[in-house]
């Protein structure tokens, strides 16, 4: 199983980014992904988790209205569409995946080490 983010960068305050997740050896059927990150310095933390088949979501407060998480089936893909980003939201993004979750305000409580399966991440930078 492979999971792979993709779609950082630098922008600058207030631009968007859309990052992607895409697995392979692993389908996107069921369980929950989450998205994490972590800036210099600091704890990761989770910011984004969606329950896969039955769409339930959960954001950080530090996020939320800004950050949205969706699925693309026929892609075997989540996205995270990143809006009005600020220089706080500079961090490296992992994305986790786990089929035996099965609800995003459950999962939200986990580390990214307690899902089966993460990537490497990916870079934002917000200036």
């Amino acid at each position: 199983v492979q999971l792979v983010e993709s779609g950082g960068g630098s922008v600058q305050a207030g631009g968007s980014l859309r990052l992607s997740c895409a697995a392979s050896g692993y389908t996107y059927s069921s369980g929950c992904v989450g998205w994490f990150r972590q800036a210099l310095g600091k704890e990761r933390e989770g910011v984004a988790f969606i329950y896969i088949g039955g769409g339930n979501t959960y954001y950080a407060d530090s996020v939320k209205g800004r950050f949205t998480v969706s699925q693309d089936n026929a892609k075997n893909t989540v996205y995270l569409q990143m809006d009005s980003l600020r220089p706080e939201d500079t961090a490296m993004y992992y994305c986790a995946a786990d089929p035996r979750l099965r609800d995003a305000r459950v999962a939200r409580y986990l580390s990214m080490e307690d899902f089966g399966y993460w990537g490497q991440g990916t870079q934002v930078t917000v200036s």
